[in-house]
């Protein structure tokens, strides 16, 4: 018996074809807006403006040593931005999701957007270089090219992206706005709790969440890869043989009697136990004829009701030796003598 998640999809009813979100006018505004911000972030903190030196008064007031009673609260709620635990656990949910659905774009999705996070968010910070708070070097700089991996913060974007991907894959409009509305406390919170344990600036917070964002608002553009993606995975399925098994062959119906076919002959016990054959179940050829060798059409067949008075030949009573048949002659009688 097959264990794996394909054979588990079998067994599942087929669940109604869920539309995929486009990439309507809306939400190329929201995408275009944060594209906007992100961009903005980047260079008030290249050119050391007044975000940098929001940066070092934030740092300086040093938020774990005003509130130290949340702390030991704060250090695991931070694991919700953190992608290992997030990321098992949400795709943990949407391997349930793609068993109850037929389709692997949960999972799919899922997939393309952590990689697309990794890629973007990965790239920047390695370029920029930031050090962060508890690594800075001198008061009042950006702390750029230094080295560092920090800008802009993973944690928050992670948050973004892995808790909001339930929403993007909800079913119905109540539930993405319920879902929505948590993907954007948790990653709120998450990134705002980066910056009271100090290993973020929060221009790092800031520029996580426009990045985060950036991947759940570009996600329609990658539908039609996810589409074949999945179709390609579910070709291979079947080329190895672990699709679904074929169903049985129908049971051939018995081939009808052609006529002018085969006689079989119909074996009768004889008195004295033997058997000979008596009659044909096949009727008996008919004959063929007509212009070029074609065989003669046959007959329509008629209901009893539809068939014309056929008139007896002859007469059905029975024959009487005094009688005189119709249109015959009478015997001559013989005469009496005298």
């Amino acid at each position: 018996m097959r264990t794996d998640i394909f054979a588990r999809l079998d067994r599942e009813p087929e669940p109604p074809k869920i539309e995929p979100p486009r990439m309507s006018r809306h939400r190329i505004a929201l995408f275009g807006g944060t594209l906007a911000f992100y961009v903005a972030i980047v260079v008030a903190v290249l050119v050391s403006s007044w975000l940098v030196t929001l940066d070092w008064k934030v740092m300086l007031f040093r938020p774990y040593q005003q509130w130290p009673e949340i702390h030991a609260f704060l250090d695991y709620y931070v694991v919700l931005g953190q992608r290992g635990p997030t990321a098992t656990m949400v795709a943990c949910w949407l391997g349930w999701r793609s068993w109850r659905q037929h389709t692997l774009r949960p999972l799919l999705t899922l997939a393309a957007a952590l990689l697309l996070l990794n890629v973007t968010v990965g790239a920047v910070k390695i370029g920029l270089g930031r050090l962060g708070p508890h690594y800075a070097t001198q008061i009042g700089s950006a702390e750029l090219f230094a080295g560092g991996d920090i800008f802009p913060s993973g944690h928050t974007a992670n948050a973004v992206v892995t808790w909001g991907i339930l929403a993007y894959l909800a079913t119905t409009p109540r539930a993405r706005r319920y879902l929505s509305a948590m993907s954007a406390i948790v990653s709120l919170g998450v990134g705002l709790t980066t910056v009271y344990l100090g290993t973020h600036w929060l221009s790092d917070v800031l520029l996580g969440w426009a990045a985060g964002l950036l991947i759940m608002l570009g996600l329609p553009w990658v539908e039609p890869l996810i589409t074949r993606a999945e179709a390609w995975i579910f070709t291979q399925r079947e080329l190895l043989g672990l699709g679904r098994p074929s169903p049985a062959p129908a049971p051939t119906p018995a081939a009808p009697v052609t006529v002018g076919g085969p006689r079989t002959a119909v074996p009768l016990p004889q008195q004295d136990g033997g058997e000979i054959p008596v009659r044909s179940l096949a009727p008996e050829p008919v004959a063929t004829g007509g212009a070029g060798g074609r065989p003669r059409a046959h007959a329509p067949h008629l209901a009893r009701s539809e068939r014309p008075p056929v008139t007896p030949a002859g007469s059905r009573r029975p024959p009487h030796a005094d009688r005189t048949p119709r249109g015959g002659t009478a015997p001559a009688r013989p005469v009496a003598g005298g």
